[in-house]
């Protein structure tokens, strides 16, 4: 019967164990042969059994407090250099790489040390929070640069209104200038607060069945005065299709693809917007006509903050946050996003939800 390594490990410790009380016994034993002959006592045999297991047990103690510090110092050591690790994640610091070779080497065959797993997860822990640290200060320079910049705007052309001298079409293009600057810092509050609500693990969607197509059709309508100020042609092509989805996050996602859309199309361009299923998929795209995105970009796209081409988005008021609100909310849905395009010939942004099962 073959068996387990659990066996194994009792059956190593008793024999080491009884080997050591054999020595220390063996020690004993010509210890007091010496000491009686040497005395020239001859006690009796129960006497003498007596004192030789009393001194065996006495060097076995001894071997114990002279060995197990030496086998257990390093293990109280590894020990230590946990607790150090925990402080240094505990001050913000999580440079922390725990070396498990030692656990794991020391281990019984075919099972892990008991603080390997400990290891392996403070290792993991301190790999996690280095990234969201290091993704909090990459947050708060991004948010530093876009507010600063609206301001630094505004700051100056609010002291070039001190001047009484300026013309009034001067003052009338100054004072248009920050109300544009102020409805972009309006619209980052705005997204960043959307965003927020997204990440919160207390956010709960309120899913429920509806008609996309229908919701489309009013969104376009919605957005009727923008795409006709651009002389905008407005293509759609919706089946008639239900899902189960949270319609007001969803109003959000199509909102932001359909102003992005109609910000990056041309005057006289095209956009259309069309809405399939299939067995198991609901799928959206919205296309339009606008310079296009190169392939580089595209791979970051969805990034926050991230832009395609900073001076012009800037200029148009765009903050890099919509896309990233697009696919948190797909996630959510456990959908997809994507998105494909070639410079110069527009960009295709495709969206697919699981299909709502009657």
């Amino acid at each position: 019967m073959k068996q387990g390594p659990g066996f194994l490990h009792v059956a190593r410790n008793f024999i080491l164990v009884s080997l050591a009380l054999f020595a220390c016994w063996t020690a004993a034993f010509y210890i007091t042969k010496s000491v009686y002959a040497y005395i020239s006592w001859n006690p009796h045999d129960l006497i003498s059994l007596l004192i030789n297991a009393m001194l065996g047990f006495i060097f076995f103690g001894l071997f114990i407090v002279i060995i197990g510090p030496l086998v257990k110092g390093r293990e109280y050591d590894f020990l230590h250099e946990m607790i150090q690790a925990l402080r240094s994640i505990s001050r913000g610091d999580f440079r922390v790489n725990l070396d498990s070779a030692y656990v794991k080497r020391n281990g019984r065959p075919g099972h892990n040390h008991p603080l390997a797993e400990l290891v392996d997860s403070i290792n993991d822990m301190a790999a996690n929070l280095k990234v969201m640290e290091d993704l909090r200060q990459e947050f708060i320079s991004n948010v530093s640069h876009e507010i600063g910049s609206p301001l630094t705007s505004i700051s100056g052309f609010a002291r070039a209104l001190k001047n009484k001298d300026m013309d009034q079409e001067k003052r009338e293009k100054y004072l248009t200038i920050i109300e544009t600057e102020c409805v972009r810092l309006s619209r980052l509050s705005d997204n960043l607060m959307k965003l927020a609500v997204l990440d919160s693990s207390e956010h709960a969607s309120h899913k429920t069945s509806y008609r996309l197509d229908r919701q489309l059709v009013t969104l376009v309508l919605a957005c009727e005065p923008q795409w006709d100020d651009k002389k905008i042609d407005m293509n759609v092509e919706l089946e008639e299709v239900e899902i189960f989805a949270d319609e007001d996050l969803m109003i959000q996602l199509w909102i932001n693809l359909i102003h992005n859309a109609i910000k990056f199309t041309p005057e006289g361009g095209t956009i259309g917007i069309f809405l399939t299923q299939s067995e198991d998929k609901v799928s959206v795209r919205i296309t339009d006509s606008g310079p296009g995105i190169t392939k580089q970009d595209q791979l970051r796209i969805f990034e926050r903050f991230y832009k395609v081409d900073q001076s012009r988005t800037r200029s148009m008021g765009g903050s890099g946050l919509g896309l990233s609100i697009v696919h948190k909310i797909v996630e959510m849905h456990d959908g997809t996003v994507s998105v494909f395009s070639e410079p110069g010939e527009g960009a295709t942004f495709t969206v697919q939800l699981p299909a709502h099962s009657a």
